[in-house]
C-alpha cells in the first residue's frame, strides 16, 4: 500500500450492542478495499452505531393510532389544539387527550419535544 492509498482510506468505527452482530460486521468489513476499521477509542471518518432508535421508531409507529399520527402531523405543522380539532372534526378535549398520549408515548416534555422525537425516530417527516 502506498502513502497515497493510505490517504484514501476511510476509517470506520463500529459500535453495536449485539456482540454477534458486531463480529459479523467486523468480519464482513475487514477486507473491504479502502476501508479500515477503527481501533478502540480511535477517531474515525465514519461511525456505524447500533441504534435502538430504529427499533423504537418501528415500535412507536406501531403503537400510534392512525388518529394520533394525524394529530402528530398537524402538531408538526404548528397547528393549535383548536385548529387540529376543527381540521379533524373532533373536540378540543379529544385533541388534548391525543396530545397528552403522544407526549407520554414519546416520553416528551411537551408538544414540540414530541414532534422532535417523532421526526428523529422517523415516525413523521417534515
Amino acid at each position: 500500500m502506498t502513502s497515497e492509498d493510505a490517504l484514501e482510506l476511510i476509517v470506520l468505527a463500529i459500535k453495536v450492542d449485539d456482540p454477534a452482530l458486531a463480529d459479523r460486521l467486523t468480519a464482513l468489513l475487514s477486507n473491504v478495499p479502502g476501508l479500515r476499521l477503527a481501533r478502540a477509542n480511535e477517531g474515525a471518518d465514519v461511525a456505524l452505531v447500533s441504534s435502538h432508535n430504529a427499533t423504537k421508531a418501528a415500535e412507536q409507529d406501531a403503537a400510534l393510532t392512525p388518529r394520533e399520527i394525524q394529530v402528530l402531523s398537524l402538531l408538526a405543522e404548528g397547528a393549535s389544539n383548536k385548529s387540529i380539532a376543527h381540521r379533524l372534526g373532533i373536540s378540543v378535549h379529544t385533541v388534548k387527550f391525543h396530545v397528552a398520549s403522544l407526549i407520554d408515548k414519546f416520553e416528551a416534555i411537551g408538544r414540540t419535544d414530541a414532534v422532535t422525537h417523532a421526526v428523529r425516530l422517523g415516525v413523521i417527516q417534515l
